[in-house]
């Protein structure tokens, strides 16, 4: 049997799937959020979807990638 070719781990494609795996990084990079500043989550989201300003993704349905990040968000539970 052929073994796939090895692919790196950073590998962005140009799908939502792939965009949610880059947001799941990069808002855990974050870290714990001040539970007492009620924008806190707000600013955060607007400096992840930012950083991943040049993601494939990002680049060609930039309409999607506030749902997309809210849709994490909701099923991370954050």
């Amino acid at each position: 049997m052929r073994t796939p070719p090895e692919r790196p781990s950073n590998q962005q494609f140009s799908n939502a799937d792939s965009y949610g795996m880059a947001f799941d990084e990069a808002w855990d990079r974050i870290g714990d959020l001040d539970p007492a500043d009620p924008g806190a989550r707000d600013d955060a989201l607007e400096r992840v979807i930012s950083s991943l300003s040049d993601h494939p993704f990002a680049l060609s349905q930039p309409e999607l990638v506030r749902q997309v990040a809210e849709f994490r968000l909701r099923l991370l539970k954050r």
